[in-house]
């Protein structure tokens, strides 16, 4: 299949690839949208299967993305970049330094952020070699730093929105989640349950990141393989997409999925499956925009963690919108932030225009 016909090309904007010969660097750049602002979205290194499975995901993350920072009402467009990683060419500064002059020659069309992957300190080595990333480091009480845990905040506060809605309940608190990932965000949310009175099931391929989570919180390890079937009120997947599919939908006993993770629906149909099961699905790109958010306000500077925390409050009624109008017209929720979200990605292509 080539680029311009696959299935997820649809609509960008540009596509790029880069290597670096010396470090191994090998890394692809997706720019979907810049019609709101420059293409902003995180960086993801990872173990692919095939290169061609790489560019699906890129393609489908850096989609994602536009939607995201649209709802969120960002000044950004969406755009994404995954490193395939490789024993050939392991973690290190030389590598990233590669990618930030990687990112640096597209002239902020793009602005990188951490995912998964990676870390403050690899977005710290691309910061010496560009201007156009975030996620970096801060000490004064200002935006900026690791993003994981706001979007582990927004995640958790759209949580609660879900189970209000689907399960009457003000809380979580006697409530069973199970959370699927518990790296870097999952990690995170897992703490803020626990806070409120959740009990929780854990599952994760890392057994590092489980030995963490199992120091510090009473949980119950599940196997990766029954995570999405556990007995519990909420499912929370916070590892990588394309989980919620034709296969397991049917099998699937929590009534609510609220989760980190992106692209968890495999196909555009998987949403109204879930619908037709009566289980409430916060469409990820909504309930997963704390990061970004964070991002954002670091990214244009002059802003605090007070102002991060009062946008990502905003991110529960956003859901709530979606959720009744799932209710009036028997549209599915994921169909429904998508159409929100291109409506506002139209409406401010054609504000700038405007303007030019």
């Amino acid at each position: 299949m080539g680029v311009f016909n696959h299935a997820e090309f649809q609509d960008h904007e540009a596509l790029h690839f880069f290597t670096d010969e010396p470090t191994g660097l090998q890394a692809i750049i997706a720019i979907h949208s810049t019609a709101l602002g420059p293409a902003a979205g995180g960086c993801r290194r990872w173990t692919y299967a095939s290169e061609a499975d790489a560019l699906t995901d890129v393609l489908r993350l850096s989609r994602g993305m536009t939607y995201k920072n649209a709802v969120a009402g960002l000044p950004f467009g969406g755009g994404k970049a995954v490193i395939l990683a490789a024993e050939s060419a392991p973690k290190s500064a030389q590598l990233f330094a590669a990618f930030g002059r990687a990112v640096d020659s597209l002239a902020g069309r793009y602005i990188t952020a951490e995912d998964v992957g990676m870390s403050v300190t690899d977005m710290r080595h691309i910061g010496e070699h560009t201007q156009y990333v975030s996620g970096l480091p801060q000490s004064d009480g200002s935006a900026g730093g690791d993003p994981s845990p706001w979007t582990a905040l927004g995640v958790f506060l759209g949580i609660e929105a879900a189970v209000k809605e689907r399960l009457g309940k003000d809380s979580v608190n006697g409530l069973t989640v199970a959370v699927q990932g518990v790296g870097h965000v999952g990690f995170h949310l897992c703490h803020l349950l626990h806070e409120a009175g959740a009990s929780l099931l854990v599952a994760d391929v890392n057994r590092d990141s489980l030995a963490k989570i199992s120091a510090e919180l009473p949980v119950d390890i599940v196997a990766s393989t029954k995570i999405l079937y556990a007995d519990a009120d909420v499912l929370a997947p916070c590892a990588l997409g394309n989980i919620l599919t034709s296969a397991t939908i049917p099998k699937i006993k929590a009534q609510v999925i609220a989760g980190a993770a992106n692209n968890q629906l495999s196909t555009q149909d998987d949403g109204a499956r879930l619908s037709k099961r009566n289980i409430l699905y916060a469409p990820d790109y909504v309930i997963n925009a704390g990061g970004i958010i964070n991002v954002s306000h670091e990214y244009h500077g002059n802003s605090s963690e007070d102002r991060v925390r009062s946008d990502i409050d905003q991110i529960p009624g956003r859901l709530q919108a979606i959720f009744a109008a799932a209710n009036e017209t028997g549209r599915s929720t994921d169909e429904l932030a998508d159409k929100m979200a291109r409506r506002l990605i139209a409406a401010g292509g054609k504000q700038q225009e405007a303007s030019a």
